[in-house]
């Protein structure tokens, strides 16, 4: 008898195929067992996190023969009765950046299926020098969305919500909490400083705001040069066909060369990744594309086929438009991350890269849910949720691979370091898709080889340290969201 097994990875990695006695997954070594109520919640974690967790071979508390007895298991639970303590500073690898948890697994499964709200208003937050103050500037307001209704643009600076001025304490509630409505006090940016002006604007959040991840996508005619721009701000595959559409209008324009545009784009899909990556290259289904890694004891049940991903033809719905090209301009930021960084690293081997703007976040890993079902291999599944712990709601959202390319590179958790540094100007944004826009006015005089008494120097550098788009429920996740068969004895 067999079942599908879910493994959510970042959002959904689907096993199949596995047998109903250990459903799929061999744990080759007997965890200690622990059935005392007070670290009922520990002795899931350790247990869940030694089974999948990525480092779980650096970490020397999660190594299997860490316990001689269960009584000696019991006490080294009991040290830490706090169970977030217990998983951020007893479990995690040091390097460990992303790896998160939630006392409410269904909140947690809410979170990374995308259910939030917005009003469309995407900024980034920077912190004043020498003060805990911190402003915020807009990057795009999402169409159709409540902030694009209001007066409020790309550039405009502000420093308060509800009249109390932002710092490192209070923008998570402030910004991100549960207030669905709250109004911005703007700033002026004079000289070198910004000053608070009169202007607000309010902003409500409303249920289930879509955005299309396209922001920008059009063909650009420099001097009969001609230059295919998409601004593109996530990887979503319920968008994979307006994404074909788009490469399908580029070549129907003729253009022969790409601006790509992620400078904004904290990841999402790898599946998505691949087909972009195809978009821009190749259809080659022989052409390997990124390979997967996952801890020693995961790995070995996973054949070649299963953890090798190649460029795709189709979209599954759709023969893929090709640009088939061997040279690529990509707009990335620190805020670019995870499927960003993988669509520059996996077509690397294949294609001259050129990355303009600043060092992006260094994300190179994929996550999976975890909750209290040990028949299940403590991966959440919908239609199992019934034998789940009723007594322990925790889920675990740990870090349990990396991709790597065809060349077997994927050491980048520092970033991929740009061939040409320039960030984005607070006292010159610009229109995003113009070609006076500075980052885009960067890439078209590499492309034309043109070059203009234009300055591309930088007043007011943009460095945010966090924003809109790593704050929502989905962060900065990378999940797989392809079938891999299982076939266990």
């Amino acid at each position: 008898m067999r079942k599908l097994l879910f493994l959510y990875v970042g959002i959904g990695l689907l096993f199949s195929n596995c047998s109903n006695d250990d459903n799929g997954i061999d744990n080759p070594n007997d965890p200690p067992n622990n059935n005392s109520e007070d670290v009922q919640v520990q002795s899931f974690m350790w247990t869940a996190m030694n089974l999948w967790y990525f480092w779980q071979g650096e970490v020397p508390d999660l190594a299997d023969t860490r316990f001689n007895t269960d009584a000696e298991f019991t006490e080294f639970l009991q040290q830490t009765p706090n169970p977030s303590d217990f998983f951020f500073d007893v479990l995690l690898f040091s390097e460990d950046r992303f790896s998160f948890l939630n006392d409410d697994y269904t909140e947690l499964v809410s979170n990374l299926s995308g259910v939030s709200k917005s009003n469309g208003l995407e900024f980034g937050l920077i912190q004043f020098s020498g003060s805990n103050d911190i402003f915020g500037y807009v990057q795009y307001i999402v169409p159709n969305s409540d902030a694009s209704t209001k007066d409020i643009e790309r550039g405009d600076i502000f420093t308060r919500v509800d009249g109390q001025q932002l710092n490192l304490d209070n923008y998570i509630d402030l910004l991100f909490g549960d207030n669905d409505t709250y109004t911005l006090g703007l700033a002026d940016i004079n000289g070198t400083t910004i000053e608070d002006n009169n202007e607000e604007v309010t902003l409500t959040k409303i249920e289930n705001q879509v955005e299309d991840p396209i922001l920008v996508a059009e063909t650009l005619d420099i001097n009969g040069t001609k230059i295919a721009y998409l601004m593109y701000n996530r990887f979503l595959s319920s968008f994979n066909e307006e994404l074909n559409d788009a490469f399908g209008q580029f070549i129907a324009d003729g253009a022969t060369e790409l601006v790509l545009d992620m400078r904004y784009n904290p990841g999402g899909s790898v599946n998505t990744s691949r087909l972009l990556a195809s978009m821009i290259y190749s259809t080659n289904t022989s052409e390997l594309y990124i390979r997967q890694r996952w801890n020693d004891k995961i790995q070995e049940q996973l054949s070649t086929e299963q953890l090798e991903d190649y460029f795709a033809n189709t979209t599954g719905a759709s023969p893929i438009n090709s640009m088939g090209l061997n040279k690529v301009y990509v707009l990335a930021t620190n805020s670019s991350a995870s499927a960003s960084e993988l669509v520059m690293n996996g077509l690397a081997p294949y294609v001259d890269v050129i990355h303009i703007g600043e060092t992006t976040r260094g994300k190179n890993e994929f996550s999976i849910t975890l909750v209290d079902n040990p028949d299940n291999a403590f991966i959440y599944e919908s239609d199992l949720e019934d034998d789940i712990n009723p007594e322990n709601s925790w889920g675990l959202q740990p870090l349990v691979g990396r991709n790597e390319n065809a060349d077997g590179f994927f050491d980048y958790t520092d970033g991929l370091a740009p061939d040409f540094v320039l960030a984005e100007d607070l006292a010159n944004l610009g229109v995003l898709g113009d070609p006076n826009e500075p980052l885009l006015a960067r890439a078209i005089q590499e492309i034309t080889g043109i070059t203009t008494k234009r300055s591309f120097s930088v007043q007011m550098p943009a460095k945010a340290f966090t924003g809109s788009r790593i704050e929502t429920a989905l962060k900065d996740n990378m999940f797989l969201d392809k079938p891999l068969h299982l076939n266990m004895k």
